[in-house]
């Protein structure tokens, strides 16, 4: 499995989710970019969704990630744990909004990284927070 294809099956998957939640969703293409899915709603207003997804348990690269993050910009944290070609295990997921990220993110000399082990144990109101995206009553 390619790094291109895990981050496709990343963005693919959110994007099932965000549709099977009722959210008008559209996934963005290309290879470098910072917004992977737009979401409207009836209002006009947008939201944009970077998605970051990884095969195993490990932390998420974060060079790309730029802080301050507008409000209405999230990030969907994403890994397969190790079972992305298992269709039955479904992958942990957390949803950040961009304006709450930087206390998940680790610098080291050469690069940065959001840290898989402080989002699970600090970040437990972000796992499968859908609402974030699609609003109240998501799962």
């Amino acid at each position: 499995m390619t790094k291109y294809n895990t981050n496709l099956a990343a963005e693919f998957w959110v994007l099932s989710m965000l549709h099977r939640l009722g959210a008008d969703a559209a996934l963005t293409l290309g290879n470098k970019k910072a917004v992977d899915i737009l979401i409207t709603d009836d209002s006009g207003t947008f939201k944009t969704v970077d998605v970051k997804g990884l095969e195993r348990r490990y932390d998420w690269p974060a060079n790309n990630i730029r802080l301050p993050a507008p409000t209405n910009h999230f990030y969907v944290f994403l890994t397969f744990d190790g079972k992305i070609i298992d269709p039955k295990h479904p992958p942990s997921v957390w949803i950040v909004p961009g304006n709450e990220v930087e206390p998940f993110m680790r610098t080291f000399k050469t690069h940065r990284v959001v840290s898989r082990t402080v989002l699970v144990h600090k970040g437990g109101q972000y796992e499968q927070a859908w609402s974030e995206l699609v609003g109240p009553g998501a799962a």
